[in-house]
């Protein structure tokens, strides 16, 4: 949504007019991780979570790759990407056909079925976990993402450690380069070789969701209405969005005034841990205070205090 604002500004009404019915929209939140609230000139929390759609794996066999809560403190000048780590170990509400678990919490979005279904049980679990409520949800395949950042040229991103991807034996060697939608999406699934693990992975996807809206910024798509129309389809098409009942003009609206070097990455207070031989990671004291701070619109103030869990972006 993000995007599509910042996009927006080289022509919303057409955007509204051509695109709103070819965006998919279907209820990705659970009621009880809704906010049932549809005031946008107050702090807003959506969740944002990045499909697996790995070749040849069915519906009901799909993890959640990547799992953010985007948290914009009231007058929509700031923006908060914050990670939830993908071993997580969490209390998985029951489900359709899953009594409930202690789990890894990208496995939420697998045992929901993928989906919706599986973006309902996953907002269930973090509601549960972190008490937020949701404004709105994405979910956004990133097989179809890698369209959008070839189409808008590419993007920079800075790679500071050495690492070999294990899905195409990719060599990225540290520098800022500029990478194509395949090799991007490649670089930001890397954890292992990595000194910080998924918690780099986690830094390297904040990221890249920086770059891209940096560089459709950049991008005179004004006077290229086919390019324009070329990546406003192409990010229709990697999206499922829940807008919680609020027309998406007036997202787009609310959103477009946010600038790209206003985002600020955060992990969340946590750290590795083995429990029966498996890799779990668990929650420092709790979260150390983050999400009673998201909760009580206190974010800007905690991230002020807890440098150590702030990516620099």
């Amino acid at each position: 949504m993000l995007l599509l604002a910042t996009l927006a500004v080289a022509g919303l009404h057409w955007l509204t007019n051509r695109y709103d019915r070819a965006v998919v929209k279907e209820e990705l939140l659970d009621p009880a991780a809704r906010q049932r609230r549809t005031d946008l000139s107050r702090a807003l929390n959506y969740l944002l979570v990045g499909s697996d759609h790995r070749s040849g794996a069915s519906a009901e066999d799909q993890r959640s790759d990547t799992i953010l809560i985007v948290h914009v403190p009231a007058g929509m000048r700031q923006a908060y990407l914050i990670s939830i780590p993908r071993d997580l170990l969490v209390a998985i509400p029951p489900a359709a056909g899953n009594g409930g678990s202690q789990d890894k919490i990208n496995a939420a979005y697998e045992h929901g079925g993928g989906g919706q279904a599986g973006a309902r049980l996953l907002s269930a679990t973090l509601t549960r976990l972190t008490g937020i409520r949701f404004d709105g949800a994405a979910l956004v395949d990133f097989s179809g993402f890698k369209e959008v950042i070839d189409l808008l040229g590419g993007i920079r991103m800075c790679v500071d450690t050495q690492v070999r991807s294990i899905h195409t034996q990719t060599l990225f060697t540290p520098g800022c380069q500029q990478m194509n939608g395949a090799r991007t999406l490649d670089y930001v699934r890397q954890r292992y070789g990595l000194p910080g693990g998924d918690y780099d992975r986690q830094r390297h996807q904040q990221q890249m969701l920086r770059a891209v809206l940096d560089k459709a910024g950049e991008t005179h798509l004004r006077s290229d209405p086919v390019k324009l129309d070329q990546v406003l389809r192409a990010v229709g098409g990697s999206l499922t969005v829940d807008t919680n009942g609020v027309p998406l003009e007036d997202l787009l609206l609310a959103f477009r005034s946010l600038p790209a070097d206003a985002l600020q990455g955060v992990q969340v207070p946590s750290y590795p841990q083995t429990i029966d031989e498996v890799s779990y990671v668990v929650l420092d004291n709790g979260g150390n205070g983050l999400f009673d701070a998201v909760r009580g619109t206190r974010l800007p103030e905690w991230v002020g205090a807890n440098p150590r869990w702030v990516n620099r972006l």
